[in-house]
């Protein structure tokens, strides 16, 4: 056996079991969300927020699972809905700068994804082969 493809597939091996945890992990952390919104017989903003970066961790598995990639916007995202959770459940307590600190991290954050989706637009990467993924993926398809 070549060491190459056994590497090669250990490590995609190592890949799947993990995405099979971390899937798993976040369905569990959303059944234990749902069951504390039910015995508090009350679902809050922040709760809803919550099952959304949930919600975005398993598109990131299943992204990630599909393709072998793992969008760098997605976990962006996430850390945006993250920040504003966090706002909406410390609002109160937070001081003046710490609010606008946390505010001026969501406007970075978003700031970073316009300009990677522009770069994406604008100067397209390549796979490994030299070609743009779409291409590569419609001509290895046959379409």
């Amino acid at each position: 056996m070549d060491l190459d493809r056994v590497s090669r597939r250990a490590l995609h091996s190592t890949e799947v079991a993990v995405l099979f945890v971390i899937a798993v992990a976040t369905v569990i952390a959303i059944l234990q969300e749902i069951a504390t919104m039910v015995s508090n017989l009350e679902v809050t903003l922040a709760d809803l927020l919550l099952l959304f970066i949930f919600l975005e961790v398993l598109a990131m598995v299943g992204i990630y699972y599909k393709s072998g990639r793992l969008p760098v916007r997605l976990p962006l995202y996430i850390a945006i809905v993250a920040l504003a959770r966090y706002i909406i459940i410390d609002m109160k307590a937070m001081d003046f700068w710490e609010l606008i600190g946390v505010s001026i991290g969501i406007l970075l954050i978003t700031v970073a994804v316009l300009v990677l989706r522009f770069g994406h637009i604008r100067f397209p990467y390549t796979d490994e082969g030299g070609e743009p993924p779409e291409r590569a993926r419609r001509e290895s398809s046959g379409t």
